[in-house]
Parts: structure tokens; C-alpha cells; sequence
């Protein structure tokens, strides 16, 4: 399984991006998907999940602004984020795992990443 995200860009705070992942190798109508997330200094945080029957998590700091969605057909998860603040600035990654029981919002969980995008969104 590989995974390609896209998406990222310059965007004022106030703004929205969309962001997406595509699987190649594996499908992710069988796979837990999630997308996190790393500052300038900081630690890798978790942002959504998107699990393999479509349920979705989000982290406190997001919920209410960003929307995760995937399309089984095109193999690809999306993370919508609206109201874009400058605290969300880093790079965004997109990882999968073979699906489980309940959702896992911890990076090591994780066996499969894409190589990260950056979102920028100042002041």
C-alpha cells in the first residue's frame, strides 16, 4: 500500500482547504484511515479519522471545522478544513492501518503514511 496526499497550500486564516489522500496497492474500503498532523517543533498530533465504514473522529481542536470523507471508488479520503486558523499550520499527513474494532488515534498504530503536505494559513 502506498499512499499520496495532496492538497496543501497558502490559505488566510478564515479560509478553507481540501486535502486529499489516494491509496495505490490497497483498498481503503477495508482500511482505518486517519490524517495527522506536525508544527515546527512539535510533536506529530492526531486530526481525523476515517474509518473503513466510514465512520469519522476528529480531535478536539478541529471538530466542528474540519470534515473527513472518502469515495471507495477513487481509493481516496479527504479532510476539509474550514475556518482555518493559524494554530493549524504545519504539515498534514495522511496514514492507514488494517481496519480494527474501534478507532485509534495514536501515530505508531499506524503502518502506512503518505509523504505530508503543507498547510500554511497566517494571521
Amino acid at each position: 500500500v502506498q499512499l499520496q496526499a495532496s492538497g496543501g497550500g497558502l490559505v488566510q486564516a478564515g479560509g478553507s482547504l481540501k486535502l486529499s489522500c489516494t491509496s495505490s496497492g490497497g483498498s481503503i474500503s477495508i482500511l482505518d484511515m486517519a490524517w495527522f498532523r506536525q508544527a515546527p517543533g512539535k510533536e506529530r498530533e492526531f486530526v481525523a479519522a476515517i474509518r473503513w465504514a466510514g465512520s469519522t473522529y476528529y480531535s478536539d481542536s478541529v471538530m466542528g471545522r474540519f470534515i473527513g470523507s472518502k469515495d471507495d471508488a477513487k481509493n481516496t479520503v479527504y479532510l476539509l478544513m474550514n475556518s482555518l486558523k493559524p494554530e493549524d499550520t504545519a504539515v498534514y499527513y495522511c496514514a492507514s492501518k488494517p481496519r480494527g474494532s474501534t478507532v485509534v488515534r495514536t501515530p505508531p498504530s499506524y503502518v502506512v503514511w503518505g509523504q505530508g503536505t503543507l498547510v500554511t494559513s497566517p494571521a
